[in-house]
């Protein structure tokens, strides 16, 4: 039992109700004549209680309790003396005045586990320590130097989806107290493979401070991906190294800036996959740790009938219909982009975020509005993961200027494709058209044109973190997801992978190369279409999950990436590096705004005949060849892409081109095959109008 006496005072003061949470108070007040710093402005939006408590320690002191004394529009705010940089803070309703005791109060912080103080919600750090969390009053002082970020621009941006603690916790290189950590994220031995891979863009999964649901700590799991934020502004300790977490808030703020620092140093973006669209409390029977306790009816979406409204599948859902939650989200983005120089985010179901009165979707929502009227957010790198669990949850293409949207079409088609389509062929059935397919390839311009954006609006993935990795699409026909303790009937059974005739592991060699044959064939496909790729984190070199498709609560070597070099590892990640290289040697010869432009870039498809696809053809599920020749008007190279997707080995007629100076034909350099045959045939030059082998299953990139 910690008990503390304290003075509730409740004297009105100079306080003011903007910026929300603690801050320096108003200049001219005699508070800021104070060369400690201990006095501080709080201000908390609580508008579902009368009166609110701040209970407060100073670093070595005891705790204190204050009433805030004002209210202005639901904020409650007050001076408080006593509460520098370092000091733990909490809130709590205030009890009714014929409740108060005629002794001086007690905090008592010994509640049977419950959580007996909410956090901030704009608090910048937090402390777990005497079984409950606290909010954490910061400093924001950091020697950043010279740094900036890369500002890479889109159609140059590769991105890579990693996890702090999963990216290096089985690294070799990395010291053993770095591993799975902030600094080892930045570490020269991680720095270099980013680099030499060729990725622009580090996306990290969620690093906001989150907790474990309750389902999960009584399977003894943990929420390993971090989908349960608890406070928007603080950074998760359990990712900074133990000397840092020892040292407390600070130490973990500092280490995360400097791992920005060096990554940016790198040329390196930063961007965070955030959550804002439920919080950690979850249901009405989850716990109450913030915004229920302050003011459950505005912070979350109800129905007519009061009940909570869950468009997340997480129990509650973030009401964006509220003026103040959308100031609350507004001011976390520009606080990590201003205060930790974060490049971008990728938003977590991004629709229950755009959802009006209605619950309906609205591309012209209030929020999307005002980050485009923002001149900080505007800036950043904008990614909607277009979708939620509600009614109309589906908007892939329907985000407005200024944003790129997950481009679940782009998954799905070339999946089908080279798997679930070669799965039916293998087996003596029938696969698909090339139609889906080309689609993908020239980067879905239909699906985003209705927004007004281009090509570049799509972010292409074959994989992420929620499903099965890249080595897996090719290893499993069925999830196995028995660790996760739900029997099986967790994460997505429609997969469109192909185990390629035997499941999970296997030795035989065989099976093997037709699995590392559609691995690359995947990763071509990625990394030659319009838009900007995405990688998950270990695909490079053949990363297992065992077949787990739902990974998100195995903290183990299930998600950790085993960076064992093996000659199937070596051969993945060499033949990834090639494709990128090829991608950014294309995209060097054209004009800085290609693809933008659809009137200086172009598209021609043929096929193998070298002859213009005809409407038949598109929609012949027996023709599984087509040619892609794209470039630019302004373009210093051409590049044409020959996909077959077929059984057999092809001959293939490349199409003709009129040399530049009027004689003869021009020459197609073969650049690169996902074949066994490349470091053969590399270098082989072809005149248009002549013929090529085209290896089964493979695709074939000449430049001209």
């Amino acid at each position: 039992m910690v008990k503390s006496y304290v003075d509730p005072a409740t004297t009105v003061d100079a306080s003011r109700p903007f910026p929300l949470g603690v801050s320096v108070p108003r200049t001219g007040s005699a508070a800021t004549d104070d060369p400690r710093g201990a006095f501080a402005n709080v201000a908390v939006y609580a508008p579902g209680v009368a009166n609110l408590d701040i209970a407060y320690q100073a670093p070595g002191g005891s705790w204190q309790l204050k009433t805030l004394p004002n209210i202005t529009d639901g904020v409650h705010h007050g001076i408080v003396e006593g509460l520098p940089a370092g000091s733990r803070y909490g809130l709590r309703a205030s009890p009714e005045p014929e409740a108060l005791p005629l002794s001086v109060p007690t905090l008592d912080f010994d509640a049977d586990g419950a959580q007996p103080l909410l956090l901030d919600p704009y608090g910048r750090g937090v402390d777990e320590r005497e079984d409950f969390i606290t909010s954490v009053r910061m400093a924001g002082d950091f020697d950043w130097g010279m740094d900036h970020g890369p500002r890479t621009p889109w159609r140059n941006t590769i991105i890579y989806e990693a996890h702090v603690r999963g990216q290096t916790m089985l690294h070799p290189d990395i010291p053993e107290n770095l591993q799975g950590t902030y600094a080892g994220m930045a570490h020269p031995a991680m720095v270099e493979h980013l680099i030499s891979l060729g990725v622009t863009a580090v996306q990290l999964l969620p690093v906001h401070f989150h907790i474990d649901e309750p389902h999960l700590q009584n399977l003894g799991l943990p929420n390993y991906w971090g989908y349960n934020t608890a406070a928007f502004f603080a950074p998760h300790p359990g990712y900074a190294t133990q000397a840092a977490q020892d040292a407390g808030p600070h130490a973990v703020q500092d280490e995360f800036k400097g791992m920005v620092k060096l990554l940016h140093a790198a040329g390196l973006e930063v961007i965070l996959d955030v959550v804002y669209n439920h919080t950690a409390e979850g249901g009405p029977d989850g716990p109450t740790l913030s915004f229920r306790g302050l003011g459950e009816l505005e912070y979350y979406r109800h129905d007519g009938h009061g009940k909570y409204v869950d468009t997340t599948g997480c129990g509650n859902t973030l009401n964006f219909g509220e003026p103040r939650v959308v100031q609350l989200v507004l001011d976390s983005l520009r606080y990590w982009v201003n205060e930790f120089h974060i490049d971008g985010f990728r938003f977590d179901l991004a629709v229950t975020l755009c959802r009006n009165a209605n619950n309906e979707f609205d591309p012209r929502h209030p929020f999307l509005v005002a980050i485009a009227a923002d001149p900080v957010l505007s800036e950043t790198k904008l990614i909607a993961e277009p979708w939620d669990v509600g009614y109309g949850g589906w908007q892939t293409g329907r985000f407005p200027a200024g944003w790129v949207d997950w481009n679940d079409h782009f998954r799905d088609a070339v999946r089908t494709f080279w798997l679930a389509d070669r799965a039916a062929i293998d087996a003596g059935g029938q696969g698909g058209s090339v139609a889906r397919l080309a689609d993908a390839l020239s980067g879905s311009a239909g699906l985003f044109a209705a927004s007004g954006r281009s090509r570049l609006a799509s972010v292409n993935l074959i994989t992420a973190h929620d499903g099965f990795t890249l080595a897996d699409l090719v290893s499993y026909d069925r999830k196995h997801n028995e660790a996760n303790g739900e029997q099986n009937r967790d994460g997505h059974g429609d997969n469109r992978s192909y185990n390629h005739g035997f499941e999970g592991r296997t030795e035989d060699e065989e099976v093997l190369a037709r699995r590392a044959q559609t691995s690359r064939n995947l990763m071509a496909s990625l990394m030659i279409s319009q838009g900007v790729p995405m990688i998950t984190a270990g695909d490079e070199i053949g990363r297992s999950q065992q077949g787990n498709n739902n990974a998100y609560c195995q903290d183990n070597p299930i998600t950790w990436i085993d960076w064992t070099s093996t000659p199937e590892s070596h051969a993945m990640l060499r033949s990834t590096k090639r494709v990128i290289r090829l991608r950014k040697e294309f995209l060097a010869g054209q004009p800085h705004d290609y693809p933008a432009r659809d009137q200086q870039s172009y598209f021609h498809w043929f096929d193998v005949h070298g002859e213009p696809m005809s409407g038949d053809r598109w929609q012949d599920p027996g023709h599984r060849v087509v040619q892609l020749l794209l470039g630019s008007d302004d373009g210093r190279v051409d590049g044409l892409v020959v996909v077959n997707g077929s059984a057999q080995d092809v001959k293939v007629t490349l199409p003709v081109i009129p040399a530049d100076d009027g004689g003869g034909h021009r020459l197609y350099e073969l650049r690169l095959t996902t074949s066994e045959l490349h470091d053969r045939r590399q270098g082989v030059r072809i005149s248009s109008g002549e013929r090529d082998v085209v290896q089964a299953n493979t695709i074939n990139i000449y430049r001209v």
